[in-house]
């Protein structure tokens, strides 16, 4: 008996050996792999920081071994979300600002500002977030009330967009500008003939801020670490950074303290720092990829600064503007074509989306796989759509649903219809990129989840859904937030997916994101996510 005994001891031991030791193991899970098959998958193992398994329970559990072993009780697991664009580090830095998001009135704005300034009492007030199409009066402010209540502090503080600014006297008169300011790319607003505080898109450029400091700069991109990992996020796609913001995040991910992964877009604003990264070349880690360029093609349609190809149906002889002449872009084109960099446009109105394609095409002639991206992609003439045979969309779900009440008074109906068209740009490139834009939208993915597949608010407005004929696909809106938006990065082969071989990011959710009912998507959040099989939220 003793012998008997003493063998099946000595078996296990032998069969406990024979499996390989790994870093974790999740097993009892509803996990959507995203691989070509869009198969799925109950356990899967990691080492090192990649999936080295996937599959059913007991193929895991049989092979390999770990002192970390996650039990999901069934709940849903999906690759480490991507946000395809974004501003992860200016929504850190508005931590340490006034927040003006979701004010209902020009009233409410400088109730804000008397608080904020009350507990701050700052030199110059900064922030953002006001939003003149969520008031009940919706027209621009002006800044008479501004004045009276901070006559001797600057005040500059920023549309929801980002492309609009509300400022005082004293900011105005800090940045020299009067009525007869002349700008390119932009608008100063003036009524009656004089200065109204509100200026649009190359106009901001006047105005003096204050310098962020290096403190400041790092607890903003801390503080945007944490708040995108508790939605599941693992890679931002931060669109449009300076190059001594790149470098302070290369070196805080080199000690380890700041781990989201950033495709950084290099913003395209000024020439030598074109000139710089192109002689540089691509900046590759495993947490940090630097190969694209943003450039701003126009405003925003809110602030009635997107390009538009005939007026405004809401402003007659208003068309919004380009950022640069013309010509600009095709410089700019030219260069990059010529390296192995990616250009990404900022494309609002049907006339900058026109003029955008048209430079893509001309300068990339017959080349593949550039995956040169049209950032918003959102007012499309009828005749554009098929320039996006080879040219990337990447758009914001949350876009058409934040600007469905008011979108169609700016534009007109006909223009309307190739607006937000999401689905017939997916069916043009065969995939689409998918992001927020945060924060000038939620930072919440599953609001992005929401607004693409339902088109509804989260007050199930409208009853039919918002243009619904161009909804996407639940299986389609996940690829867009995962595979193809690692794809738009060049990323496809290390990350978007739960597959062998690549980065073990992954997302445990309180529900299936896939199946429940609609009006449930808004309520799915994180329970936890894992980066390179890291718990980091």
């Amino acid at each position: 008996m003793k012998k008997n005994l003493l063998l099946l001891v000595t078996i296990l031991t032998l069969i406990s050996c024979s499996k390989e030791k790994v870093d974790l193991i999740v097993i009892n899970s509803n996990t959507y792999t995203v691989n070509t098959s869009f198969d799925k998958a109950e356990a899967f193992a990691i080492k090192d920081g990649v999936f080295i398994a996937v599959g059913k329970n007991e193929e895991i559990t049989g092979r390999y071994q770990s002192d970390k072993i996650v039990d999901a009780e069934n709940k849903t697991i999906v690759p480490g979300l991507i946000d395809a664009h974004c501003h992860f580090y200016r929504m850190g830095l508005q931590q340490q600002k006034v927040s003006l998001e979701g004010t209902k009135s020009y009233d409410e704005v400088l109730e804000k500002l008397v608080a904020f300034q009350k507990e701050k009492n700052n030199t110059f007030i900064t922030g953002r977030g006001w939003d003149q199409n969520d008031w009940e009066l919706k027209e621009f402010p002006t800044k008479e009330k501004l004045d009276a209540l901070f006559p001797k502090i600057p005040v500059a503080v920023g549309r929801v967009d980002g492309h609009a600014l509300l400022v005082n006297q004293v900011a105005i008169n800090m940045a020299g500008i009067t009525k007869n300011t002349k700008v390119s790319g932009g608008e100063i607003i003036l009524k009656n003939g004089k200065l109204t505080g509100v200026l649009i898109d190359a106009a901001m450029d006047f105005i003096k801020f204050p310098k962020t400091s290096n403190k400041e700069a790092i607890q903003g991109l801390l503080d945007a670490q944490k708040i995108a990992f508790s939605y599941g996020l693992t890679t931002v796609d931060d669109a449009g950074l300076d190059r001594k913001t790149i470098e302070l995040i290369d070196s805080l991910q080199k000690v380890k303290s700041l781990k989201m992964r950033i495709y950084a877009m290099v913003s395209g604003d000024k020439q030598t720092q074109i000139n710089y990264y192109i002689n540089k070349g691509k900046l590759k880690t495993d947490r940090l990829n630097v190969r694209s360029f943003k450039v701003y093609g126009d405003g925003a349609l809110g602030s009635r600064g997107a390009a538009m190809r005939t007026s405004y149906s809401d402003r007659e002889n208003h068309f919004g503007a380009l950022i640069y002449p013309p010509e600009r872009y095709q410089e700019i084109a030219k260069q990059i074509a010529a390296s192995d960099y990616q250009m990404n446009t900022h494309a609002i109105g049907d006339s900058t989306n026109t003029w955008i394609l048209k430079t893509y095409k001309e300068v990339l002639k017959d080349s593949k796989n550039r995956r040169w991206r049209i950032e918003h992609a959102q007012i499309i003439s009828e005749e554009d759509f098929n320039h996006f045979d080879n040219i990337l969309p990447s758009v914001q779900p949350t876009h058409a649903t934040s600007d469905m009440y008011w979108a169609g008074g700016r534009v007109g109906a006909k223009r309307m219809k190739g607006a937000y068209a999401f689905k017939k740009l997916l069916n043009t490139y065969g995939k689409i990129a998918l992001g927020t834009d945060f924060p000038v939208e939620q930072v919440n993915p599953f609001l992005t989840f929401y607004a693409a597949t339902i088109r509804k608010d989260t007050d199930n407005y409208p009853k039919n859904g918002f243009q619904i004929e161009n909804a996407l696909t639940r299986e389609e809106t996940l690829k867009g937030m995962t595979i193809w938006a690692a794809y738009s990065n060049f990323e496809e082969d290390e990350k978007g997916s739960i597959e062998v071989g690549k980065f073990a990011d992954f997302v445990l959710l309180n529900q299936d994101i896939m199946k429940v009912e609609g009006s449930e998507i808004p309520k799915t959040n994180a329970i936890s996510t894992y980066l390179n099989g890291e718990k980091v939220y």
